[in-house]
């Protein structure tokens, strides 16, 4: 019980660790309000207050990310041209990732000031540019790992072909098990959180506004409880 406190406690002291508890915690609610509001009744209040506490939540997400802009380009800067990377694809989807990611967050914080009425601006459009870019940042980020996929699968069956064996071939392979997993979980998320992207995207666009709030918490709960293993993990795709 003590050392299931002090891994909370270590991770809630973190800001990475922090705003991936606060995202469970808001699709959380969202997914619980959702279904309530469905009942009627007094359940209905009880489901709205719940929806209340997740828009309260995400707000509080969307603030704190108006500090993530310096460390997004101190790792796109240290990423470069991807000259560390062997397979051009790799290197490709990844910048790309990188830029759409940085554009991202001045989209976004301009949203939320025209919101906040700090700037004299319509926010409707900006936040069709975040969350533009939020998209594409996801399927390139699901791409990218369809490629480590396919490079991982290739270096496993090469093993294979050349027999290779002892105590260095079965960490390696365990490694490769253990990235390839990594990498699935990956694609599951980003899938979860690119069909709520598309559902807040203009009306017409797929299915652009057709989820019910429970079904946009639920998709959002999946996503972030994937997150939260892979960091209770230490889970890392790293280079192939």
């Amino acid at each position: 019980m003590d050392n299931a406190m002090q891994v909370l406690v270590n991770v809630l002291e973190t800001y990475r660790g922090r705003d991936r508890l606060v995202r469970t915690l808001c699709y959380g609610c969202q997914m619980v309000g959702g279904l309530l509001i469905q009942k009627g009744d007094q359940k209905a209040e009880i489901g709205k207050s719940f929806l209340e506490i997740s828009s309260q939540l995400s707000h509080c997400r969307t603030v704190l990310r108006l500090f993530d802009d310096l460390s997004m380009f101190a790792y796109s800067k240290q990423y470069g041209l991807g000259a560390q990377e062997e397979d051009h694809a790799m290197r490709c989807l990844s910048i790309l990732t990188n830029v759409a990611d940085q554009l991202y967050y001045p989209c976004e914080h301009i949203a939320w000031a025209a919101d906040a009425q700090v700037i004299h601006t319509k926010s409707d459009k900006w936040w069709l540019y975040s969350t533009a870019l939020w998209g594409i940042s996801l399927l390139l980020g699901i791409l990218r790992s369809l490629r480590v996929l396919v490079l991982l699968n290739r270096k496993m069956n090469d093993h294979c072909k050349n027999k290779q064996c002892g105590e260095s071939f079965k960490r390696s392979q365990k490694e490769m098990r253990s990235q390839i997993q990594s990498e699935v979980l990956k694609i599951v998320s980003s899938l979860a959180d690119l069909t709520n992207a598309i559902h807040w995207m203009p009306a017409g666009f797929l299915w652009a506004g057709r989820f019910p709030p429970w079904l946009v918490g639920l998709m959002g709960t999946v996503s972030s409880l994937i997150g939260v293993y892979e960091m209770a993990v230490g889970g890392s795709s790293g280079n192939v």
